[in-house]
């Protein structure tokens, strides 16, 4: 396998564990949802975010996605209630997503496939450091996003229109007064279970909030976010798409449901 982890076949989400042995562990990201099989409970609480403008720093193109940075140094942007104990921070956010409109989320709801899934990476201040946070199971909260096709979202595009800047990998630009909550639907209900990244180290480290609720965006839009390279300036380019991990076993993990 390439020293470098990706998405193609000789360095894909199939190879990574010959580098990265988490990623054969029990508790792997994403899952396939099967509603029927998910039971509500009432215990779990609303969640909120609370997200300081301010906070948004830079956006830049890895090329395997393109990241939102933010200030976490303090108690600046914060995840608040559902399935946690206690406030988590904002670090970044990212998308995966795929070569067309018909497939590119990771997580799947009755086999249903969404153009692309938004990560919204929170981790929780008891640690001290985002790196302490990764060893422990509740050291990170990730709220997942889907994207389906529709009507264009214009929150949407101030996040797209910035991508003219970072075109091609190790591109990063300014990106400041950015508030992701308008990216969220209006139903905040949503399901929860334990598991991973869904990216090498692809560490066992993360509570998840997934929405049930898509947010819509344009086809338009979408060919946007695939006009991104996964090739430096001076490379051949290499358009970056199909940046998702296809669904991994459940071994017996619970999800929960907000909502009956």
């Amino acid at each position: 396998m390439a020293k470098e982890w990706g998405y193609a076949s000789h360095n894909g989400p199939d190879r990574w564990h010959e580098l990265y042995p988490n990623a054969k562990g029990d508790n792997q990201s994403p899952i396939e949802l099967h509603t029927k099989d998910i039971r509500h409970d009432p215990s779990l609480l609303p969640w909120s975010a609370s997200y300081d403008p301010g906070s948004a720093k830079t956006i830049l193109n890895n090329g395997k996605t393109c990241r939102v940075v933010f200030d976490d140094t303090y108690d600046r942007s914060m995840l608040r209630g559902g399935p946690l104990t206690g406030p988590y921070r904002l670090r970044q956010f990212h998308l995966h997503w795929g070569s067309s409109d018909d497939h590119g989320s990771e997580h799947t709801v009755d086999g249903v496939k969404y153009a692309a899934e938004l990560h919204l990476v929170h981790w929780n201040p008891k640690y001290g450091t985002f790196g302490e946070a990764l060893k422990q199971r509740d050291g990170i909260a990730v709220v997942g996003v889907f994207l389906k096709i529709g009507r264009e979202k214009g929150e949407f595009q101030i996040f797209l229109d910035a991508l003219d800047k970072i075109k091609t990998k190790g591109k990063d630009a300014p990106f400041n007064h950015f508030d992701p909550s308008c990216l969220f639907p209006a139903c905040r209900d949503y399901w929860t279970y334990q598991g991973s990244f869904t990216t090498p180290p692809c560490e066992e480290c993360i509570v998840w909030i997934l929405l049930k609720e898509p947010m819509t965006v344009s086809s338009d839009q979408m060919a946007k976010l695939r006009s991104l390279y996964s090739s430096a300036e001076n490379e051949p380019p290499v358009p970056l798409v199909g940046n998702w991990r296809p669904p991994q076993p459940q071994k017996g993990r619970l999800v929960r449901a907000s909502f009956k």
